[in-house]
């Protein structure tokens, strides 16, 4: 081979070096900006899958069970749920007021309450009832009801009147 020959062979394998050295073995990396060479990445071994598998998601190696809450009881003597105030008589109407108000304590069940409302005889405290409201009341779960217990009562007596008002019943269903 004559030296000619020699020198474009040189210059053909070192243009081929520069050539691989700037795309990387066998054409499969590119060179990015500043001279740094980007690789693809290494193949997945053997047994694994690119993509993930819907099946492949995390779940616990245990389970929550909640205790079971026990099961709500109520009395069926309601009164304790009812307060009555300004029990006072109008005299303009005739009639004997008491306002009452029922809340049911449950936040998980409705209740209906059998109302009955006794206004006495307070001097003398001799037993004498002077009326008598009664009157049911649904009231929700938390939830209050207020409601007037009146009872028409004419009094015929020339002197001052004493009387007392009383929840005498508040029977209390579920619903």
């Amino acid at each position: 081979m004559t030296a000619q020959g020699r020198r474009v062979g040189r210059a053909a394998v070192a243009a081929g070096m520069v050539a691989a050295t700037g795309l990387g073995v066998a054409g499969c990396g590119a060179l990015l900006p500043g001279g740094h060479r980007r690789l693809p990445p290494p193949p997945m071994p053997s047994g694994y899958s690119a993509s993930p598998s819907p099946y492949d998601s995390y779940s616990p190696s245990y389970s929550y069970s909640p205790s079971p809450t026990p099961e709500e009881t109520y009395d069926p003597d309601g009164r304790t749920d009812a307060r009555g105030n300004n029990c006072r008589y109008d005299t303009s109407a005739r009639r004997l007021e008491y306002s009452v108000s029922v809340t049911n304590p449950s936040l998980t069940k409705t209740f209906k309450y059998e109302m009955a409302v006794n206004w006495m005889r307070d001097r003398p405290a001799d037993g004498t009832a002077l009326g008598l409201h009664q009157r049911s009341i649904i009231v929700r779960p938390g939830q209050t009801e207020t409601y007037t217990a009146t009872y028409y009562y004419t009094n015929t007596s020339t002197h001052q009147m004493w009387y007392t008002c009383e929840i005498r019943r508040a029977r209390k269903s579920e619903l």
